[in-house]
C-alpha cells in the first residue's frame, strides 16, 4: 500500500532533512546554554561528537525524528549550532565513524529532551494507530495523514518510526477508515 501511496523518491525525502526556513533555523537551531553543557558536560568529549549530539539535539524536536546521516543536515543549521559551540562545522563530516556513537548519542539526546521510542506493539504506536483511523475517516490524502501523524506524534514527544512504518500505518489507517465509512 505504502508503496502506491508514495514514491521511492518520495519516501527518501521523508528519511531525510528538508531545507529549513529561517523561522526553523532560529525557532529548532539556536540551543539554550543547557542544550551547550549538555553536549559537553566537562567529560572530555570531543568536538566532532558534541556538534553531532547538538545537531541532533536540535533536529529532533524539528523533525521528529533524527535522519541517520546527521551530516547531511541544512549547512546554514550546522553552521549556526557549530558557531555557538566554537567550533568548525566542517567537524560534522567526521561525526558518527564509531557506527553505535550516533545512537548511544541519541538516546541521551531522547532522554535529556523526555522524548520515548515507540516500540512497534508499545502503548504510543496503538494510540497513533487509533488516531489516524479517527483521521482517516475524515480525511483520504496519504500526505495529509502522514503529516498529521508527524504532528501528533512530535506533540506526544514520541520519536517518529520509520517513514515506511509510518506509511503503512496510513495505509492500514485508510484502508479501515474507507471500510467505516463505506
Amino acid at each position: 500500500m505504502s508503496e502506491k501511496m508514495f514514491s521511492e523518491e518520495r519516501l527518501e525525502q521523508l528519511c531525510s532533512f528538508p531545507e529549513i526556513s529561517s523561522d526553523e533555523l532560529i525557532w529548532y537551531f539556536t540551543p539554550t546554554s543547557a542544550d551547550v553543557a549538555f553536549v559537553d558536560p566537562g567529560r572530555g568529549r570531543r568536538s566532532v561528537d558534541q556538534l553531532g549530539m547538538l545537531v541532533q539535539l536540535c533536529a529532533l524536536p524539528w523533525l521528529g525524528f533524527v535522519p541517520d546521516d546527521v551530516a547531511l543536515a541544512p549547512p546554514v543549521a550546522v553552521a549556526w549550532v557549530a558557531e555557538r559551540l566554537g567550533v568548525s562545522s566542517v567537524a560534522l563530516s567526521l561525526y558518527g565513524q564509531r557506527a553505535q556513537a550516533r545512537s548511544d548519542h541519541l538516546a541521551q539526546v531522547a532522554k535529556y529532551l523526555e522524548w520515548k521510542t515507540a516500540p512497534a506493539e508499545g502503548r504510543a504506536m496503538k494510540e497513533l494507530e487509533q488516531f489516524l483511523l479517527d483521521r482517516a475517516m475524515e480525511h483520504d490524502s496519504p500526505m495529509l495523514l502522514f503529516n498529521l501523524a508527524r504532528e501528533y506524534l512530535v506533540a506526544a514527544k514520541v520519536i517518529r518510526p520509520g517513514a515506511l512504518v509510518l506509511a503503512k500505518m496510513v495505509g492500514t489507517a485508510r484502508k479501515g477508515g474507507a471500510g467505516l465509512t463505506s
